[in-house]
């Protein structure tokens, strides 16, 4: 009795044991390829509803754990139209095909074979072997009724919107306001002083919501960030000064009585083997917010690439934050890539977000293992949702602004959507020494940490400003395009104690300004009452000071200085005209004009998107890294998107 006892305890056991492993060991494989059946790498595979998902590998398979026995994945990467589509466990390993996103036709959705043997007649129609093609209807592009640039309502991507229990979509996502910069009268403002700004975390974060089919918030659309996001070919520095100045002046495209003046800084670049060793501090979020899998698991995949290119005399520290802090990885040596990976490996996401307390962990970390002459960086992985302990954005700046003074600099890397806090990324950057870039898929993580990374890592120059003086016998008025967020008063050009932006190693910088030349009536030079106390100026007569348009003055200090050091340039009041200028200059304005366009400003004058594409065309240069071929088909996107809301309006 006793033994059927226990045999049949065993055979209960043994039979709920089962039923509990196949509730949670459920399934689904895959492969999804391109167009010309290439694997896609880092494509995000989600269950749909929830924030289950993982990322292809370098063959492009899946292995996805799912909620129940048959589901709805959604998959999606960058420049292709996203698929969803039901998937069973158990069933045969899928073969998706993903399209182009600027082709709205059908999209081919195979099941394939488990057997990978393929036959030439499969390999041409791009079926796997003993497949049937399955055709799905094509996702379109979502559409407003508003406005010609209305933003549209963006449709379900991967971990974009974190679910509530009730199952509702809630976008979270936070953006500074941005006031765009006016027309300004140079015979009351002649002076105009802004802080550089290399970053380029707006670019890749527009990318991201044309990509999903729908428009970016307008105040996530900062232009000079998505100028900046690409290199141009100015000239080399001299050894006197980290940087060379450029300029040069047209009209502008979209308002032909004006013009445009360019300025170009290209700073030196060291090669990699000469760069000092570095004392870096890898500070990961690994909150609840970031389980998704274009957060933790896309920033383990970006980390890999940049452990990569550690060297032995550099040292890799890792804090991680959730509820609390802790360290996960003492200092370790660059070349011990096996071990940092490791770590990285045990990282899992869960709890809430004391991102204060990991900063200041970090920070602690990286001056006790400063190293002189070194470069000393935090690295800030993160989606920004910080909701424990200080987590204020003015509670944060005071943290960052008080830690800068140990000569450890910040770099802020961005990941996920839906609750993305842009606007805290932002202050903690610009506070911080540091620079902020946006990671929406694996080649931005290659671009940032790979083919950027000195400029990434290392800085050639902190507190950089620039004040332009310009001359009212040639210019009634201006506008600087871009920067809003980092003006400057006057005064604080040759105050060493503001702080301004920094510049790495191989950094180019970017700067347009529109320009209403002397003579040109204009509305956008808003008439204010005469003074009753002050003389009239007298007009300056052309041809004064040597037909100069105006001087652009910098200044800039050492990365270890106290002490800044100022450099002059003149640009004469000589326009080319547009189709006789550098590829420079085109490319640069019809990056502007697109984000004039993208925030439907006021200023925007004759914009079009058949004028970005004109410009962009013949300006395209080399593109080695196919960068400015992406930026045009974008613009494509967004043509096509836009156009159809005009018709029905």
């Amino acid at each position: 009795m006793k033994n059927y006892f226990l045999i049949t305890l065993f055979s209960l056991a043994t039979f709920f044991s089962g039923q509990a492993q196949n509730a949670n060991s459920f399934t689904i494989k895959g492969i999804i390829v391109d167009e010309t059946q290439s694997p896609i790498v880092s494509a995000s595979i989600m269950e749909e509803g929830t924030n289950k998902g993982t990322l292809t590998d370098f063959d492009g398979r899946f292995t996805i754990a799912v909620s129940d026995s048959c589901v709805n994945l959604i998959v999606s990467y960058v420049g292709y139209l996203s698929e969803r589509m039901p998937a069973c466990h158990g069933k045969k390993e899928l073969l998706i095909q993903l399209q182009a996103a600027e082709v709205l036709e059908e999209i081919m959705v195979i099941e394939a074979d488990e057997s990978p043997m393929m036959s030439k007649e499969d390999q041409l129609s791009g079926r796997a072997a003993g497949t049937k093609a399955k055709r799905r209807p094509k996702l379109a592009l979502f559409r407003s009724n508003n406005a010609t640039m209305s933003q549209a309502p963006a449709p379900y991507s991967p971990g974009v919107m974190p679910y509530s229990d009730a199952g509702i979509q809630h976008n979270t996502e936070d953006y500074d306001l941005i006031q765009e910069n006016r027309f300004l009268k140079v015979q009351n403002e002649p002076l105009s002083t802004f802080s550089i700004d290399v970053d380029a975390a707006s670019y890749s974060n527009m990318r991201r919501f044309i990509n999903n089919g729908s428009l970016p918030p307008k105040d996530a659309v900062r232009i000079e960030e998505m100028v900046n996001y690409f290199n141009y070919d100015y000239p080399a520095p001299d050894s006197e000064h980290p940087f060379s100045v450029s300029t040069e002046l047209s009209d502008c495209p979209w308002n032909p009585e004006h013009q445009l003046l360019h300025i170009g800084l290209q700073g030196k670049k060291i090669p990699t083997d000469n760069l000092p060793a570095s004392n870096l501090v890898f500070l990961i979020d690994v909150s609840g917010s970031m389980s998704a899998a274009n957060k933790l698991p896309l920033l383990k995949s970006s980390f890999k690439l940049l452990t990569d290119q550690m060297r032995p005399q550099d040292k890799v520290t890792m804090v991680v934050y959730a509820g609390s802090s802790g360290v996960v990885l003492k200092p370790t040596a660059g070349n011990d890539k096996r071990k940092i990976m490791e770590a990285f490996q045990k990282l899992q996401a869960g709890g809430s977000t004391a991102g204060g307390a990991g900063i200041k962990l970090a920070y602690k970390l990286a001056r006790e293992n400063f190293v002189e002459d070194g470069n000393n960086r935090v690295i800030l992985a993160t989606d920004g949702d910080f909701n424990v302990g200080q987590s204020s954005d003015a509670d944060l700046v005071r943290m960052i602004e008080e830690e800068r003074k140990s000569g450890v600099f910040l770099t802020v890397l961005g990941f996920g959507m839906g609750n993305y806090k842009d606007n805290k990324m932002q202050q903690l950057a610009k506070h911080g020494n540091g620079n902020h870039a946006y990671i929406d898929n694996i080649e931005e993580a290659r671009k940032v940490l790979v083919t950027e990374f000195g400029g990434t890592m290392f800085t050639i120059a902190k507190d950089v400003k620039l004040q332009l003086e310009f001359n009212p016998a040639y210019v009634a008025g201006y506008r600087l395009i871009g920067y809003e967020n980092r003006m400057l008063a006057n005064e604080d050009f040759n105050d060493d104690k503001k702080d301004a932006g920094e510049m790495g190693s191989g950094h180019t910088v970017t700067a347009i300004y529109e320009i209403i030349p002397q003579g040109t009536k204009s509305s956008l030079l808003t008439a204010v009452d005469d003074l009753k106390y002050q003389e009239e100026a007298k007009p300056i007569k052309k041809g004064s000071k040597n037909n100069e348009l105006m001087t652009v003055k910098l200044r800039y200090k050492q990365p270890d200085g106290a002490t800044s050091t100022k450099l002059e340039h003149v640009q004469k009041a000589k326009p080319q005209e547009l189709a006789k200028t550098s590829d420079n200059f085109r490319w640069s304005a019809a990056v502007a004009e697109f984000g004039l366009l993208l925030r439907k400003s006021e200023f925007k004058g004759k914009s079009t998107f058949a004028n970005v594409l004109e410009l962009a065309n013949g300006a395209k240069g080399k593109d080695e890294e196919g960068y400015r071929h992406e930026f045009i088909r974008m613009v494509k996107s967004v043509r096509d998107l836009s156009e159809p809301m005009t018709a029905e309006k």
